[in-house]
Order: C-alpha cells, then sequence, then structure tokens
C-alpha cells in the first residue's frame, strides 16, 4: 500500500520469525520486465496489488484508446518521482497521501515537474485485529503496550508478540515504526516487514487457527471482504501530534513522533508534467479516471486470493467497462 524506496540505515534489522514461517515459500507474482527505451511511454508498477492492477489497467486502456504502446516497470516511490521528473516514468498509477505529501510537496507542488490528478480514491490506514485477538482483549492500540496481551500474538514461544507492519519498501511501514514508538509498543513486540502476500497470508492462517493476529491494514482491501477483523481503537488524529520528519534525514524515524490515528488518507494517478504537454488528451484521461473503493476492493481479491495475473485481469477489466473509459477519453 502506500510508500517508500530506500532503506533507512537507522532502522534496526530483525528476523521474521515463526509469524511469517508456514508462509514463507510464497512466490510473489509480478509483471515481468520491460525495456523501457523502447517504449511509447512508460508506468511504474508498485508493489501492492490494487497499484499493479491499475498500472495494467492504464496500460491496456490507453493503448487501445490512444494507440500508445506501455512499459510497466516496478519500482519503489522515490525512484518513480524522480523517474517522473527526469523523463524516465510517464505515468504513477496509485500515490498515496499522506505516505508521500513530502515527495508531492517537492515534486508537484515546488518544482512542478508532475502532476497530481484532482480525483482521488477515498482511503484509510492503521492497524486491525482479527476475531480471535479481539475476542482475548485486544481491542484499542494501547492494549499492545500490555506485555500480557502482546505475549497472546507470539508464535515462537519467546514470550514476545509479532504485528506485521508492511512491506519494507513502503512508507507507511516506517510510519508504523514511528507509531510503534510513539505509542510505546515497540518495546515488548517484534515488528515484522515482509511483502503484502506474505503478511496476508499469515493472516489466513492466524484465523484459520484460531490463532489472534494483529496487523496493519489499510482499505479499501479484500481483507475485510475474506474475514472478519476489525481496527484497533485509538486516540484520532491530531495533526500536533502527528509530526513526521522530513525522509532527508537519515534520522527520521527517530525524529518523528506520532501517537494518534493516521489522518484522512487518499490515493491519486500522477503523470509528468512533460508527459502531459506532450499528450494532452492522454493527461485530460488520466484525470478523468474514477475508480471506486468498491472497485480497487475487487482489484486485490483478484490478484492476491484469485491469483489472476494482473494483465489478464486487465484486459477483462477493459473490455468489461469500454463504454466508460470512452468517456474518459472524451473532453
Amino acid at each position: 500500500m502506500r510508500h517508500r524506496q530506500e532503506k533507512n540505515p537507522q532502522r534496526p534489522g530483525f528476523r521474521a520469525r515463526a509469524i511469517l514461517g508456514a508462509v514463507a515459500s510464497i512466490v510473489i507474482a509480478s509483471g515481468p520486465a520491460c525495456n523501457a527505451q523502447a517504449a511509447e511511454l512508460v508506468i511504474a508498477v508498485p508493489n501492492w496489488p490494487s497499484g499493479q492492477a491499475t498500472a495494467n489497467m492504464l496500460k491496456v486502456a490507453i493503448g487501445k484508446t490512444f494507440g500508445l504502446e506501455a512499459d510497466l516497470r516496478e519500482m519503489g516511490e522515490l525512484n518513480a518521482f524522480a523517474g517522473l521528473e527526469s523523463g524516465e516514468v510517464d505515468i504513477h498509477p496509485e500515490v498515496w497521501r499522506p505516505n508521500l505529501d513530502a515527495a508531492v510537496a517537492k515534486y508537484v507542488d515546488e518544482k512542478k515537474t508532475v502532476v497530481l490528478a484532482g480525483r482521488a480514491v477515498a482511503a484509510w490506514q492503521g492497524l486491525c485485529a482479527t476475531e480471535d485477538a479481539e475476542n482475548a482483549g485486544i481491542k484499542s492500540i494501547k492494549d499492545l503496550s500490555d506485555p500480557k496481551k502482546g505475549a497472546l500474538l507470539d508464535t515462537d514461544g519467546d514470550g514476545r508478540g509479532e504485528l506485521w507492519i508492511g512491506a519494507e519498501t513502503w512508507t507507511s511501514t516506517a510510519i508504523e515504526r514511528v507509531r510503534a514508538n510513539s505509542y510505546g509498543y515497540a518495546a515488548n513486540l517484534e515488528l515484522v516487514e515482509a511483502e503484502e502476500d506474505v503478511g496476508m497470508a499469515a493472516v489466513d492462517a492466524a484465523v484459520a487457527t484460531g490463532r489472534p493476529m494483529v496487523f496493519a491494514c489499510y482499505a479499501p482491501h479484500n481483507v475485510f471482504e475474506l474475514h472478519k477483523v476489525t481496527r484497533l481503537e485509538e486516540p484520532a488524529y491530531d495533526p500536533a501530534r502527528w509530526q513526521i520528519a522530513p525522509g532527508s534525514d537519515p534520522l527520521w524515524i527517530e525524529h518523528s513522533k506520532a501517537d494518534v490515528a493516521w489522518p484522512p488518507s487518499s490515493f491519486h494517478i500522477a503523470w509528468s508534467t512533460a508527459f502531459g504537454a506532450k499528450h494532452a488528451d492522454i493527461a485530460a484521461f488520466l484525470e478523468r479516471v474514477d475508480l471506486t473503493p468498491q472497485e480497487v476492493t475487487a482489484m486485490t481479491y483478484a490478484l492476491q486470493v484469485e491469483r489472476i495475473p494482473p494483465s489478464d485481469y486487465a484486459e477483462k477489466w477493459v473490455a468489461d467497462h469500454a463504454t466508460r473509459i470512452d468517456g474518459w477519453a472524451k473532453p
């Protein structure tokens, strides 16, 4: 979901232990590498399901509507923004806010080398508990600071619970580490980073075996269709208590504080200013894309649960929504 590129040298190392042991062999599906030099346009591909689906859908829709062949390139968020500025990348399918507000401020507001679509999909981010965790008394984020309740999340017998906080390359994962430090539960829980497919498979296993689990969650997402999970209660967002240091600070995690809920979230399509100037018709098309939260949930379900390849999903989606896509292309 949402997301950063570089590893932070100040972040403590750790191993994803038994919580993911049963599912560590999962192979995460990804699209083939492409030769960007031969492409008429390049679309960045994030490493989460809805971003992968949308990237492929844009590739197919733009190809059929405008006759431009697109290459898909997997890359992290900061590299994608740098590529949008340099001309190496033309379109980013899913820019999450507030996760990438610093990049938006730099490239969209200050340098004006990137354009962010005005339309957005409403979203939210936080921590969720399985039904077994809730029944065991873990209902609030303050419960995670209780060593006895934290021990209920232990999977390897060391008495210390595990908490999946997201993929290593997500900005949200680093912010969840800030939140764990700020609330204090980092002291008695192991914060596990792993790809989303592995984290979601761990949720499946926990539900199937009746084991309590707490994990980073976001919506729209299919996990709420598959399982009975609830968002942990926590203090409402307060901008005075949400202080995320600039990513240029090598100690930004240590210098940040966030002991409140996430602010209201959303995600947008973005494209390079130069690409928009050259292809004003496609820029206008991107501005009109109006995916709904329900459609995004369906995307994640198709890719993550049904294991449909993103390219296959995109071909069918575009065919099924041809009239709607034609409307996006018309002035």
